[in-house]
């Protein structure tokens, strides 16, 4: 029965939501008396969809924790023989139960708008919450319909088991903290429909929409910084970004929330950037929705895409052409009621920021042809990819320049800024760029492309930290800190993206047991060979001993045999030091006594994971920082 009442919770969210947008309709259409009641009756209807939604996640993870074969969904994807976690996070570790994820954040997050939004126009509250109805309905209709996660088949002996390249503690955390990412930009959505429906774009509007979108962008951020590093370490490459069509389906929508976040921050204060707000939501929910179809109709081959039949990738295409194409038809027809909002001179803070923005979009758009063009080519019979090369080329210069410009930025005065005072703010952080190439120009000839890199990263560290001269630290509001912390992690990325592009040393051998191998500083020694058993799965391990200086560590990569389903994967064995990580990998026996062994040591490569977990804080600090300011300003009211 917990199958049966799973469906049939989604079967009643997905009826409140359709009663949801008909109160929003006559809340925005009618008069007072019939809008507060609808306000009132939608705030409810939204809190118990989320509600309902939430219970059938529960319930599915029920299913796949009892090891409930007679659920077509638990018997394809689980095995009774595996760790309760994996149990556990393979409940969106394929297409239906992903997409059950997503419904339910969708669901949760329109209830949490409707429970604590209280500062946004009755009628744009309502009109929102109709837009959030309207996006759950029709993921509503795509899992009752056409991808049923609680259908049941007769009772198999156990099921078929996970992608073993997915059993991995990254599955519970990665999938989650994107999707809560791609929802809060769906909610983001939501204000600007709501906002143009009732003609009400302006700063209460971009208040309210605020903290989604700078929620949705620390989970992009972390989604993002983790699924880098499951890859880096699982798929045994020794990469930590592929340029993968689905690692760029979820760069883009972060691309464009950074976008937006700045852009929104700029309304919410000043008054300005009305209309590029709003367009600007539906281009971040836009990626998302293109992000979703992409992993899910079955176009894409890669190693963490659901290929599904074509029918469902139609749906979703249709899905997102009704949205996003009905959000633009809108923006079309109220773009000339959006006000200009406060002007301000080009050498302003604003202006940096728009400059920011439309350098954000520039790359935005070159990841979007270069992940689309394939496809497109493909089909009319033309087969041809779009690698690293083109990405690194195309999109590095500019992501260089946006750097330049984020040093610049936070040293710019609002409204207006005198041009002849910014080389003197900038005479710092350009003196330690400038003196950091000359170091290495000196001491270690690197190219082009990472020279640039360590040197802009060095003076945006220097540029980010300068807003807070002359301040009382202690009083300095947090999300100043919050600004300085995040473009402060974005220059420790950067140098860490530079180091590794630029010094990593890489070793292919084949070698017996007891000979050495030499890779940067370090000699690893293959001690030897020997057979391994974990709970589901198999493995010869070896025993590498690695030295130097002084320094002698043990490590043991694996080379796994997983029954269910049958699979080979390479499991890396990674020894991390404060000057970077030395990263090994067990190949296949030649037949001659000799294992192939590949070794990589990459200098300060971590920084580009503390970086994006620095980036990740800082949003947090800005959250929590203007979370608490509200609180503050509703107690001195009351």
């Amino acid at each position: 029965m917990i199958a049966e009442a799973g469906l049939a919770a989604l079967w009643f969210a997905a009826a409140l939501a359709g009663l949801q947008i008909l109160l929003a309709v006559l809340g925005v259409r009618r008069g007072d008396v019939i809008g507060d009641q609808a306000r009132d009756g939608i705030r409810a209807v939204a809190i118990v969809q989320g509600a309902l939604a939430l219970l059938s996640m529960a319930l599915l993870i029920a299913l796949f924790l009892r090891s409930d074969m007679s659920v077509r969904l638990v018997a394809e994807n689980s095995h009774s023989a595996k760790p309760w976690l994996y149990k556990f996070a393979g409940v969106w570790g394929n297409h239906e139960g992903s997409m059950l994820l997503w419904v339910t954040i969708l669901g949760v997050a329109g209830a949490a708008v409707a429970r604590f939004e209280r500062a946004l126009d009755g009628r744009t509250l309502v009109a929102t919450l109709g837009a959030q109805a309207g996006i759950a309905l029709g993921f509503y209709a795509f899992l009752l319909f056409s991808s049923n996660p609680f259908d049941r088949i007769p009772a198999a002996i156990d099921g078929m088991g996970l992608n073993p390249l997915l059993q991995d503690p990254g599955l519970a955390f990665h999938p989650p903290t994107l999707y809560a990412g791609y929802v809060g930009l769906s909610v983001a959505f939501s204000f600007a429909v709501g906002a143009l429906v009732t003609r009400d774009v302006g700063p209460a509007f971009a208040r309210a929409m605020r903290p989604w979108v700078l929620g949705a962008w620390v989970f992009l951020t972390l989604g993002i910084t983790a699924g880098s590093y499951w890859a880096y370490y699982e798929l045994g490459w020794g990469g930590w970004w592929f340029w993968d069509p689905v690692e760029n389906a979820s760069l883009m929508p972060w691309l464009a929330a950074t976008a937006l976040l700045h852009s929104v921050n700029v309304l919410a204060a000043r008054d300005g950037l009305r209309a590029w707000t709003v367009m600007l939501a539906v281009v971040a929910f836009s990626m998302s929705m293109l992000g979703t179809f992409l992993v899910r109709s079955g176009i894409l081959t890669s190693v963490h895409a659901f290929a599904v039949d074509p029918k469902r990738g139609a749906f979703i295409l249709a899905l997102l052409a009704l949205y996003i194409g009905g959000a633009l038809a809108l923006f079309a027809g109220r773009i000339g009621t959006v006000k200009a909002g406060t002007v301000f001179a080009p050498i302003s803070r604003e202006g940096g920021l728009v400059v920011n923005n439309l350098l954000l979009s520039v790359i935005l758009g070159v990841v979007l042809i270069g992940t689309l063009y394939p496809i497109v080519a493909a089909a009319f019979g033309v087969q041809l990819s779009v690698g690293p090369p083109f990405f690194n080329k195309a999109a590095g210069p500019i992501a260089l320049a946006m750097v330049v410009v984020m040093a610049v930025g936070p040293l710019l005065r609002w409204r207006r800024d005198d041009g002849r005072a910014l080389p003197r703010r900038m005479a710092v952080p350009a003196g330690v760029a400038a003196a950091v190439v000359v170091a290495l120009l000196v001491l270690a000839p690197i190219g082009v492309l990472p020279l640039l890199g360590l040197a802009l990263a060095a003076g945006l560290a220097v540029a980010s930290v300068m807003p807070l001269g002359g301040r009382n630290l202690r009083r300095t509001p947090l999300p100043i800190w919050g600004m300085v912390v995040a473009h402060l992690g974005l220059a420790v990325s950067l140098m860490g993206m530079a180091c590794d592009s630029a010094f990593t040393a890489e070793r292919l051998a084949a070698v017996r047991p007891g000979e050495t191998v030499t890779v940067g500083p370090w000699r690893v020694t293959l001690d030897g060979i020997a057979p391994v058993v974990g709970e589901n799965w198999s493995a010869l391990q070896a025993r590498l001993t690695a030295r130097t200086g002084n320094s002698v560590r043990v490590l043991r990569p694996q080379s796994r045999f997983f029954a269910t389903p049958p699979t080979v994967t390479s499991e890396s064995a990674i020894l991390t030091r404060w000057n970077g990580q030395l990263y090994t990998v067990l190949g296949q026996p030649d037949g001659s006594g000799r294992w192939q062994v590949r070794l990589w040591w990459k200098p300060f490569v971590t920084l580009i994971w503390a970086g994006g977990g620095m980036i990740a804080l800082g949003g947090l600090l800005a959250l929590v920082g203007r979370w608490w300011r509200t609180r503050r300003q509703r107690r001195a009211w009351s």
